[in-house]
């Protein structure tokens, strides 16, 4: 019972730590309305953007061109959640170096993991803030509505929010390794993984040797499973299956490289002046 009874103290005690994390973070937004701003920015401009698009696909004479007009504007808001979910978690550690607030977190009795599982939360909660206007203004302004593809949408949505954390995980440890000459990888990585994460297109697009580079990547698996239940009303299980088989070996291998690279800054000292 004693045993029992220290572990559920340790679990609140950790879970106090990661909302206290979370909390300093949620704080920032409270009375800056750019940050605010900058949240629904880039997926509203981006749907929009595309949505002008696909009205005009669909307003062809083409039967084709408007289904593929529903698939397009479906690519840009789902790969908007694994872009999020990237950015959401990467940008909330550049804040915690940018204000030089690594270190001072680290004498705290916060764990590795513990800072992860916030910067977890502060992803979704950042991705959920920027995705869900740009769906409703979807399907306002095109009467587009992401609901469409059915409930398997559940699965898609954590399939690429794991993906977009994976990448994220892969991001921190390389700053932690190189410092500031990483930091612009917070935003462009995902953007370079576009073309093969097959967004727009289908897997079968791309060139023969590049195609098993495309399947080793868990978002082109959604993708080819939210064309399917567009176009044919059908769940892709296989595919599904894969992007979360995919997903928990890129969460393992960047785990472990993140706590080896943070294990490796706490013993330079780096975690003091990291970024300068």
């Amino acid at each position: 019972m004693n045993a029992l009874a220290l572990r559920h103290a340790a679990g609140v005690l950790a879970a106090r730590r990661i909302w206290g994390l979370m909390y300093r973070h949620l704080a920032l937004y409270r009375r800056s309305w750019p940050r605010v701003l900058e949240l629904l920015y880039w997926p509203v401009l981006q749907m929009t953007v595309w949505g002008f698009v696909t009205a005009y696909l669909a307003g062809l004479q083409n039967d084709v061109a408007s289904v593929a007009a529903g698939v397009l504007l479906g690519g840009v808001l789902l790969w908007e959640v694994a872009v999020r979910s990237q950015m959401g978690f990467a940008i909330s550690f550049l804040e915690e170096i940018w204000s030089r607030n690594l270190g001072h977190v680290f004498v705290s009795p916060l764990r590795p993991m513990e800072l992860v599982a916030a910067l977890v939360a502060m992803g979704a909660i950042r991705m959920f803030a920027g995705v869900i206007p740009a769906v409703i203004l979807a399907f306002a302004l095109y009467g587009f509505g992401l609901w469409t593809i059915g409930p398997v949408l559940v699965p898609f949505f954590a399939a690429l929010m794991m993906m977009g954390w994976a990448v994220a995980l892969g991001v921190t440890a390389l700053i932690l390794r190189h410092g500031a000459g990483a930091e612009p990888l917070a935003w462009s990585v995902l953007f370079g993984l576009t073309p093969f994460a097959a967004v727009f297109y289908p897997v079968a697009v791309l060139p023969g040797w590049l195609q098993p580079v495309a399947l080793a990547i868990p978002a082109a698996h959604v993708f080819e499973g939210m064309r399917a239940a567009l176009l044919d009303g059908a769940v892709a299980w296989g595919h599904l299956g894969a992007a979360f088989g995919l997903n928990v070996v890129w969460l393992a291998a960047m785990g472990w490289l993140f706590l080896r690279q943070f294990e490796s800054a706490r013993v330079r000292g780096a975690l003091l002046n990291i970024g300068e």
